[in-house]
Formats: C-alpha cells, structure tokens, sequence
C-alpha cells in the first residue's frame, strides 16, 4: 500500500543489454510525487536507455519496476501512458505546420457528432493548461508552433505532456541551445511541474541547470548508479567526481576476460 514515503515509480535493480553490450546493470532509481529527480552521467552512461525502457520502448532484461507502490509490468508506451508516464524527448515531437492547440491535441483529438473538431473545447483546455503552469509568453494558442521560440516551443512541448492525467514527467535535455531567458522559463516551468505534486526527472548535462532545478541528482557511469545525492548536500564537483570516476560494482567485460584467462 503506498504511504506519503512510497516513491511514484521505483527501479529495483533493472538491467538492460544490447546483444553484447550491457547498457544498464541492476540500477536502482526512484522519483517522488513533487520531486524534480535529476539523471545525470557522461555519454554512453545509460540515460536514455533508463528512461526509454521506463517510457515502455524497451523492455527491460532484469529487476522490478514499482509505481505509486504497486509493481508494474510496461510492455510499451501505450502501458506507461495508461500509468500516467509521459516522456518529451530533446526532438519535442511537434508539428510546425500546426497551431498550438492542434499539438497539444494531436493523435487524441475531442470531436463533436458527426466527427467534427471540437475546437473550442481543445482551445479552451489548452488554455487553461498553460496557464495552471503559469506560461505567460504565447501572444496565442492559435499561432503556429514554426513562428515560436525555443523555450515557447519546449513549453507546448510540456504542457502538452501533464494534459493527459500525468503523475510522472521526463524531460530529456530540456534546456539545450536554449538561450539565457529561455532557459530560465523552462526550469521555472520544471519546478512548476514538481509544486502540482507531479513527479519530474530531468536529464541534462548542463550542472548548472541541474542545480537549479533538481531536488535530488541520480548519477549513472557505465550503465551503474553510482551516486544519489541531494542538491543541498553536494557540489558540482562532487557530482563531475561521480560523473567521471565513480565506483562501479561490476567492471563491463570483466567476466569475459576471466573466462578466457582461464
């Protein structure tokens, strides 16, 4: 029974391969309702394998995936959509030849009798859901999302994602090529996100952003956890340490070189 403690979703040491390559290797990893959980570590350290297997695109080999306290068994994205998992990956996945409303409803678009658009029903949440996260700078929900800028566009992006009944949202390098200001709307957005009791993991490279955004900091090297740290208790380089030369339990390859020594 899940208390005020349990996690919204919990990883008890999942494992992921590749044919030979052992992209994760019995990783725990939790995020908590009002969390912003940071997912940091260099390339080829198994981020976007953790949350692509959570997102139900890949299944993972090992290990047990719990949510709201209860296990789960996330065969694909349709089963971590029904969970209430949404994932906006770095390509945000919109449509520039659409207005803002018809992105934020695409592929489940409200209909009337006769199957026509109920367009000022989609208008109309759309609306209501930029503002509940308070996003400010669209001159309109019917402009199209071509003419927008960076952090506009990552803002539909997002608002897009917790329209749905979403507990949990990742957002994959949300803040990259964005410039100062834009920069600064969407980790002011992340925090939002986290004060309407949602679970959010962040995936970034950029520590600075990570640091103000991030309640807590998961470091993967290798394919390992390696470090979960509390951003009020650690340092950037703390976290580079981690990052760079953290403790692994399991040395990649090393029971291979093993076998053929002996």
């Amino acid at each position: 029974m899940a208390t005020a403690d349990t996690p919204l979703l919990e990883l008890r040491g999942v494992s992921k391969a590749f044919g030979a390559v052992q992209a994760l290797y019995r990783v725990d990893f939790e995020v908590r309702h009002g969390e912003v959980m940071a997912l940091v570590g260099d390339n080829g350290a198994g981020k976007t394998t953790l949350i692509k297997s959570v997102a139900g695109i890949y299944p993972f080999d090992e290990g047990e995936v719990r949510f709201d306290g209860e296990p789960v068994d996330i065969h694909g994205p349709r089963d971590a959509a029904k969970l209430g998992i949404e994932v906006v990956y770095q390509d945000l996945a919109l449509a520039d030849n659409l207005d803002v409303v018809a992105n934020m409803f695409l592929g489940r678009e409200r209909t009337r009798t006769g199957l026509v658009l109920d367009e000022s029903s989609m208008e109309r949440s759309a609306r209501e859901t930029l503002d509940s996260l308070s996003v400010t700078t669209l001159r309109s929900v019917r402009q199209a999302v071509a003419g927008l800028s960076g952090g506009q566009r990552q803002a539909v992006a997002v608002a897009k994602s917790v329209m749905w009944e979403s507990k949990l949202v990742i957002l994959d390098e949300p803040t990259a090529a964005l410039g100062v200001a834009q920069t600064r709307q969407v980790l002011d957005l992340v925090r939002r996100l986290a004060e309407h009791d949602l679970g959010v993991v962040i995936i970034s490279h950029n520590l600075h952003d990570v640091f103000e955004a991030a309640d807590r900091i998961t470091v993967l090297r290798l394919g390992q956890r390696v470090a979960q740290l509390r951003r009020s208790e650690t340092t950037q380089q703390e976290v580079v340490h981690a990052i760079t030369a953290g403790t692994l339990d399991h040395i990649p390859g090393m029971e291979d070189a093993e076998v053929a020594e002996a």
